[in-house]
């Protein structure tokens, strides 16, 4: 029995240090996280590889890359590995001691300027939790990523999505003042076709922004040569005045308040976007994770 339960346990960890090199694409980076050398890790790979008979990874002096067979693998072993993570979580519930590994999805501007400061708070008081935190505006799988919380900054949810909402922000029209005083005052969304305007290339679909017109949403249909995946960089292009850009105040605010940008068409409010706690549809959701979404909806509560 005890030879058995030895044999499960040495499994158990090589798929989970062959999960840490697929993730991390490195041994020397895997070996820092376990503080053992990096033979220490080389060596576990080639004996689960020999084991398994089959080839995982394909290393290069530079990279490393999953062959099909480890990429396949490597999918198993985090449903196997969940399925073991909820039934030590559910034990940790008990003791109301979140432990363990999150990996993390973030929206770039919000998740740096809005969440850096709750997500450290809740790494330092939380000392058995292990933080992985990708900062990305694209919409991630989170079932073939492997992520465990998704914080999503939207009014278009998906069919299926599984999600805590934690509040909500406003979208505000900028351009600088020397923009306007070139151009002109905008007296209606419709006359935004007739100017430069910078939009978020992610949510572009058609190139046009909404708004409530006697309280009615209506979109208006929008032009311009400059486009980018980061609502920061459009806010900086509109405050040297290279035209009209649609944001969230969380990144419109430090340039409204320097003056380098103000509000227009304030008498036409744009849709809030809803912020969200976006979950994998196919998982047990940890105790840490559920620690975490606590965490976060009692810091954006105060906001």
């Amino acid at each position: 029995m005890f030879v058995a339960q030895s044999a499960t346990m040495d499994k158990l960890d090589a798929m989970q240090t062959f999960v840490r090199v697929a993730e991390a694409g490195s041994f020397t980076a895997v070996a820092d996280q376990l503080q053992v050398a990096r033979s220490v890790v080389t060596r576990q790979i080639a004996a689960l590889e020999k084991r398994l008979r089959v080839k995982l990874i394909t290393r290069s002096t530079r990279s490393l890359t999953l062959t099909p067979a480890g990429a396949a693998y490597l999918e198993k072993c985090r449903v196997i590995l969940n399925m073991v993570d909820a039934a030590e979580s559910s034990l940790d519930e008990e003791k109301a001691v979140p432990r363990g590994r999150i990996r993390l999805g973030l929206p770039l501007s919000f998740g740096l300027q809005r969440l850096m400061p709750a997500l450290l708070a809740f790494a330092k008081a939380q000392p058995h939790i292990e933080l992985l935190m990708d900062f990305s505006d694209q919409r991630a799988n989170l079932i073939e990523e492997g992520i465990d919380l998704s914080i999503r900054i939207t009014a278009d949810l998906q069919p299926g999505d599984i999600v805590r909402s934690l509040g909500h922000c406003r979208l505000l029209t900028l351009a600088s003042p020397a923009y306007l005083s070139e151009h002109g005052t905008l007296r209606h969304p419709d006359e935004l076709r007739h100017h430069e305007c910078l939009v978020y290339s992610i949510t572009a679909k058609g190139a046009s922004w909404p708004y409530r017109v006697q309280g009615q949403p209506q979109l208006f249909a929008v032009r311009g040569r400059i486009q980018a995946n980061n609502g920061a960089a459009l806010v900086q292009a509109a405050a040297q005045g290279m035209g009209i850009t649609l944001q969230p105040d969380f990144i419109a605010e430090p340039f409204l308040q320097s003056g380098e940008v103000v509000e227009i068409l304030q008498d036409f409010e744009a849709p809030p976007l809803g912020i969200y706690a976006v979950l994998p549809s196919n998982r047990y959701i940890p105790h840490r994770v559920n620690a975490l979404i606590e965490h976060l909806s009692d810091f954006l509560a105060d906001r």
